[in-house]
């Protein structure tokens, strides 16, 4: 590869890695131009399909919206994405959820997986010297 385009291509990659992956619900803030005024959009759902590599790296989020299923398609490192936060974990055993299409309401939910309700309990604790009892730590 030329070493100018290796440059550009170093240059726009984000520096911290992204920890999106097929299954998991999340919400991704995007920044929108319109006019001369630029604001943040919030776009929450689930992700059916990471495609590429790279700077191509792109991921597809999906949600239903008044009854039509709408699909969404990101780069991870475009400038325009805020943040990318996880709200669920789900649990996908494959790479491309496309079934989800055909499926509406509760079945279009994918089961949480058990590391994630780990994390979200996981409340640091003390030990009392003396008593040697274990207690929540308050902040």
């Amino acid at each position: 590869m030329h070493p100018k385009i290796k440059e550009i291509i170093e240059k726009n990659l984000k520096k911290e890695p992204t920890s999106v992956r097929v299954g998991n619900t999340v919400k991704v803030t995007v920044r929108i131009k319109e006019g001369t005024k630029e604001r943040n959009q919030l776009y929450e759902g689930t992700i059916i399909k990471i495609k590429g590599s790279g700077i191509n790296k792109t991921f597809t989020v999906r949600r239903v919206f008044q009854g039509v299923g709408v699909e969404r398609v990101f780069f991870i490192n475009s400038p325009k994405i805020e943040k990318i936060e996880c709200t669920r974990v789900g649990k996908a055993r494959r790479a491309k959820l496309y079934y989800l299409r055909k499926r509406v309401g509760k079945s279009t939910k994918l089961k949480e997986t058990l590391s994630s309700i780990e994390e979200t309990e996981s409340i640091p604790k003390e030990i009392i010297p003396e008593e040697g009892k274990l207690v929540k730590a308050t902040p």
